[in-house]
Formats: C-alpha cells, sequence, structure tokens
C-alpha cells in the first residue's frame, strides 16, 4: 500500500472542501475533506460525493499497465457480495469458506503436478506479495536449521533473483534482513539465466528465486535450467539450494497453454510455488496462493494452530483479517471453467496478445523487446526516441483513455525505456483494434509536434 501522510493544515479554501450541493435541489454547503464532518449526511448523497470524484480514476477495462483482472461475469460477482462480509480468518464460522480454500489448494496442487505422497501443503493470501513473503520465510528457516551447527552459521542470508525480480522480494529482504543477489539482465537475456544464477550462490545462499513471467516484459524465466545448474552445483560443491518459483503470472497460464513447460513440482529442487488469483486465476484482487511441496518445505514453527470446529487448523499468513469473497470466487471460477474453459481464455488472451504486438511491430516507429508468447503482456520500444519518447506516448494515449505504463529496463538495461501492454480476459480483440488505431494517431501526431528524450522524460519521472 502507498504511505500517506496526514496534513495537519488544513486552510478554508475549496481545495479542502467538498461542496455537495448538486445532489439536493437547494442543499449548499462544506464538509471537510481531510477530518470528520460533524454532521453525517444522506446516503444518497454521500454515494454520489464519493461516486463523482471516482470518475476521475482511469478505466479499469482500459488499463493496459495491470496485471490485475478487471472484469468478471456477473455471477462471479454476486457471489463474491454475498461473501463480502465474511472474514476468512475465522474458520470456526465460515467452516464452507475454508473448505471453498482447501478444495481450492488441492485443485492448485494437482495443478502444479504436486506428487501425491508428498502432501502438497499451501493457503490462499492477499496476493503474490504475501505469498512471495511466506516462500521468503520458509527459505530463510530452512536455510538457519541447516546451518545452525555449520560455518554458516551467524553469517548473513542472501537470496538470489534477478534484477528484474517484483518489487515485493527487496522488500521480504529488507524486512527480514536478507541480502537481495540481483543478479544483472541483458538485451539478450532479460531475465535470470541459469549460469548467472550458480555464480551468485554460496554457503549463506537460502534459495534462488525464478520468475515464471516477468513483470517488465512477460518472459518466462528458464527454471527447468537454474534447476539443472543447481543440481550441477550440488555435485560438485555440496550447495543444496532451494528453488522458489514465483510463477504470479504463469502459475495460471503455463498449466493449460504450455503443458509440456517443465517449470513446477515435477522438478524436486522446486521447494515452493506462488500465484496470484487475481491475476490470470481471473479473480478480482485480492487472492493469491502459495504451495509447498510437502510438509519439510515449510517449517513447522511458522505454521499457527486456530481452533477450528472443535479442532485445530494450522496457518501461515502475515495478513489476518480478509474477506472470504476472493477465495469464493476463485473456487467459482474453477467450477465454472475447468480445464477446457481457462485454456481457451488463456490461449485467446496469448492470441490476441502475438496479434497486437505484430501490429504494433509492422507500423515500423516501435520494435519489439518481447511478444507476448509467454504470459500475454510484451514490451515494446520506439525505434527512434529523439522526436518524443515512450512518456509522450503513454501521456497522449491518456486522453483516449488508454493507460499503458512506460518505464526503464532494469539495470544494466536501464537505457532502455518501453511501453508495455498487457492482455487480460475481457480485452478482446476489438478492443486490441482500438488501441492499436489510437496508437497509430497517437505516434502520428507527435511526430509533427515533437517532444522530449527518453532519457530527460525517465529522469522526471523517476
Amino acid at each position: 500500500m502507498a504511505l500517506h501522510r496526514h496534513d495537519p493544515a488544513e486552510p478554508e479554501n475549496d481545495s479542502v472542501s467538498i461542496r455537495p450541493q448538486f445532489t439536493q435541489f437547494g442543499l449548499v454547503g462544506d464538509v471537510p475533506r481531510l477530518r470528520l464532518p460533524d454532521k453525517g449526511m444522506p446516503p444518497s448523497i454521500a454515494y454520489q460525493v464519493v461516486h463523482d470524484e471516482l470518475l476521475l480514476d482511469g478505466a479499469a477495462r482500459l488499463n493496459l499497465a495491470t496485471f490485475v483482472t478487471t472484469w468478471m461475469e456477473p455471477e462471479a460477482e454476486l457471489l463474491l457480495a454475498e461473501c463480502a462480509a465474511k472474514n476468512m480468518i475465522d474458520k470456526d464460522e465460515y467452516p464452507q469458506t475454508a473448505e471453498l480454500e482447501r478444495r481450492c489448494v488441492n485443485m492448485i496442487a494437482h495443478l502444479w503436478h504436486a506428487a501425491e505422497n508428498e502432501e502438497a501443503t499451501g493457503c490462499s493470501t492477499t496476493g503474490s506479495s504475501e505469498a512471495c513473503m511466506l516462500g521468503g520465510l520458509a527459505l530463510l528457516h530452512r536455510w538457519r536449521a541447516r546451518t545452525a551447527a555449520t560455518a554458516g552459521a551467524g553469517s548473513r542470508p542472501n537470496l538470489v533473483l534477478g534484477a528484474n525480480a517484483q518489487v515485493c522480494w527487496e522488500k521480504f529482504c529488507r524486512y527480514f534482513d536478507v541480502e537481495a543477489r540481483l543478479v544483472p539482465v541483458s538485451a539478450a537475456a532479460p531475465y535470470l539465466t541459469a549460469e548467472a544464477a550458480v555464480a551468485h550462490c554460496d554457503e549463506s545462499t537460502i534459495g534462488v528465486v525464478a520468475i515464471l513471467g516477468s513483470t517488465y516484459d512477460g518472459s518466462y524465466e528458464p527454471v527447468a535450467e537454474i534447476v539443472a545448474a543447481l543440481d550441477a552445483l550440488q555435485s560438485t560443491r555440496g550447495l543444496d539450494i532451494a528453488v522458489h518459483v514465483d510463477a504470479a503470472s504463469g502459475g495460471f497460464i503455463a498449466p493449460f497453454i504450455d503443458p509440456d513447460l517443465v517449470w513446477d513440482f515435477r522438478l524436486e529442487r522446486v521447494q515452493s510455488i506462488n500465484a496470484s488469483g487475481h491475476k490470470f486465476g481471473l479473480v478480482y484482487p485480492g487472492v493469491g496462493w502459495a504451495l509447498w511441496r510437502d510438509a519439510s518445505a515449510l517449517p513447522e514453527e511458522l505454521v499457527f494452530k486456530v481452533d477450528y470446529l472443535g479442532g485445530e487448523m494450522p496457518t501461515f499468513t502475515l495478513n489476518f483479517s480478509r474477506p472470504g469473497a476472493q477465495v469464493v470466487g476463485q473456487y467459482y471460477n474453477f467450477l465454472r471453467l475447468g480445464t477446457e474453459g481457462y485454456t481457451a481464455v488463456q490461449a485467446e488472451s496469448r492470441k490476441t496478445a502475438m496479434w497486437l504486438s505484430g501490429a504494433i511491430e509492422e507500423h515500423g516507429s516501435f520494435a519489439l523487446v518481447s511478444r507476448g508468447g509467454d504470459i500475454p503482456a510484451f514490451a515494446f520500444r520506439l525505434v527512434d526516441a529523439t522526436g518524443f519518447s515512450v512518456y509522450d506516448v503513454s501521456e497522449a494515449l491518456r486522453t483516449r483513455g488508454w493507460i499503458v505504463p512506460a518505464y526503464a529496463m532494469p539495470p544494466a538495461m536501464e537505457d532502455v525505456s518501453v511501453l508495455r501492454v498487457v492482455v487480460r480476459n475481457g480485452f478482446s480483440r476489438d478492443l486490441a483494434v482500438l488501441f492499436l488505431a489510437d496508437l497509430k494517431a497517437t505516434v502520428d501526431r507527435l511526430s509533427r509536434r515533437g517532444g522530449g528524450s527518453d532519457q530527460e522524460r525517465a529522469g522526471f519521472h523517476h
């Protein structure tokens, strides 16, 4: 969540007051913005005030920046509304919601090829950020237990991951005093490679994070190659280093449209996996999932027991109270779509991404950094960035309602600035055609007008 500062000074002017007189004939008055009003107001007026302010937000369906689901079926929305008041943490009070969570964990374990004799264990979370924290904590505690009586005891633990990793991993490292070994990427390989991962490992490495779907360009990292390199490292140096797969996006893509890609619990070194139900799991925010291949992968000291139907239920969470609605929405989607439905949805999203990236490349003003052939997201840069920048393009597209992020690539590639498009369920080919037309018109208009360089704009925005 963003941090906001309290502003104790509240001058009496229009910038800090709400004037809801438009909502009822003859009603005039000021309502403070930054402190509680002395009196309340009718619900219809309160609704109208808030509703009208939110008109200034971007349209979620036109947000090509987010990986998060922006459309669900009316029946799913009805279920979510019915369950919004249910507190997910209250297992004893809402046992059937807890049962649906259990079923989802089992379905996902099967999807990720957990061995039946290993008893995979898992839980829902508020999203992949929390799931990554839980995965990192399990790696850290396993490393501590392993090194308690060795030369590694007392040394600072480290986690190896690509510089393209999502910021939640840097947060984990800072919050829990772990050295983040961010491996530089390159234009030839804008992701963590097996060779680079092994080169950064030592006796204090708690694990390696492999990403199945980079937020920078949508690419899969070569999980199987990384595992094979770590297997070789163990045979030569005796270092047994676990792998966590951050499959925030790819965890609900690869099993359906890349079934032959080996990245999950079929690889013995993969100890834990996370995914976002609210991304390509097709549920509104926020729900994520964290799974461990067996009980030994999740240290017992991290697990708490809560009362549940006269017994105990193990829990592992950084969060406490949260609605059960999104877990119910996940179960609805699993029932509603099944393997066939998920395959159709994800295949169509990738097809649209590949078509759109190809059409953008054909226009000639842009060069593709990725094509959307892994997760349905792709990045592209300007061929000639002297007349205007990708930041100008992003800003200009907002006038048509499109939200398209512009940003610099990870360290060692930060001189390359790109635009990125995420194709989600609900972003149809028809919308893609409209976006392409607006992108072309934007480029034509900026070409006539000119603008700043990528470096100048990047410096201004960052």
